[in-house]
């Protein structure tokens, strides 16, 4: 199972309003944007957990895109988990207005059998404790990659320090990553998140596009460019979930698959967020990724300078 995924995240129901719209308990959630995209790769198994008031047609759609949901545990009687946000013109960041966890507030996650031997591990964005919990079920994944934020790094710092320990890429914004080093340069900030423990950092800039950082260097990508942003909703979980998703077709982590993979996640997000929850992940095909990959590639493509050229002095 070296090709398969492990995705550990939550499945919601999510209420947002945009200067574009409003969406009513949409499909959301960080384990449900991340499955959905990396199933346009390889076999994905989630692990998460709903109430049974969690649309039945929802669970279908996941396993006819060839998502195992064998670990998600649905609580009869149960609430799934709700969210709702707001956001305003500048739409890097949500405002909360509501956040109900009812049935993941008791969630103790468990990974079936044979997706403990899965090759490529996704822990999104959940209390660090559990993702220690899911890297303690798998048996010798060949990557791992983890989500924060900034609430358990003020939480939960001691746990959130250990998962970086046992993981192979970290994920995190500008502030969360100033906010864990308590270095305004992220820069210098990136190279002690690697020092850690995790031999990669992404960082996610938004509409700004995101960078990959490592002991090789520093490679950055800006954002695919959209006329129309409806719902950046999930748009980080997207991303990690076709840069993941990428890793596990190519079946490589060099520096090169992982370059490659983080064009993969940009053009990936950029289709989550043309529309409310997973509908542009809906409609993306391989043949649009494509589109979108040669797209962003053309963007940073330049010619090098000879160093007999004169420059303007």
């Amino acid at each position: 199972m070296n090709n398969e995924i492990l995705i550990i995240g939550s499945l919601a129901l999510d209420t947002v309003e945009t200067p574009f719209g409003h969406a009513e308990e949409a499909l959301g959630g960080a384990g449900l944007y991340a499955a959905t995209a990396a199933s346009l790769f390889a076999p994905v198994h989630l692990v998460g957990i709903i109430g049974d008031d969690f649309p039945q047609q929802a669970l279908d759609e996941l396993a006819e895109r060839g998502v195992a949901l064998e670990g998600v545990q649905c609580v009869e009687g149960g609430r799934s988990f709700r969210w709702s946000g707001r956001y305003e013109y500048d739409m890097n960041g949500a405002e909360t207005l509501d956040t109900q966890l009812n049935v993941f507030a008791d969630f103790n996650p468990l990974v079936p059998e044979p997706a403990c031997r899965c090759g490529y591990v996704f822990l999104a964005n959940i209390l660090p404790s559990l993702q220690l919990k899911v890297l303690d079920q798998m048996q010798q994944p060949r990557l791992t990659i983890c989500d924060t934020m900034n609430f358990w790094i003020e939480q939960a710092r001691d746990e959130v320090l250990e998962v970086l320990r046992r993981v192979d890429v970290a994920t995190m914004n500008d502030a969360e990553l100033r906010q864990l080093t308590g270095e305004p340069n992220l820069a210098k900030a990136a190279t002690e998140v690697l020092a850690m423990g995790p031999q990669y950092l992404i960082i996610k800039k938004g509409e700004y596009g995101a960078s990959l950082v490592s002991a090789e260097g520093h490679f950055a990508l800006p954002c695919y460019p959209l006329p129309t942003v409806v719902d950046p909703t999930g748009a980080g979980d997207s991303f990690a979930g076709g840069f993941i998703g990428f890793l596990a077709w190519a079946g490589e982590t060099s520096e090169q698959q992982l370059r490659q993979a983080l064009a993969i996640g940009t053009v990936t997000a950029s289709a989550c967020v043309e529309d409310f929850s997973i509908n542009g992940l809906r409609r993306l095909t391989v043949d649009d990724l494509y589109s979108r990959y040669q797209a962003l590639r053309e963007m940073v493509r330049f010619e090098g300078i000879s160093p007999q050229a004169s420059l303007p002095t």
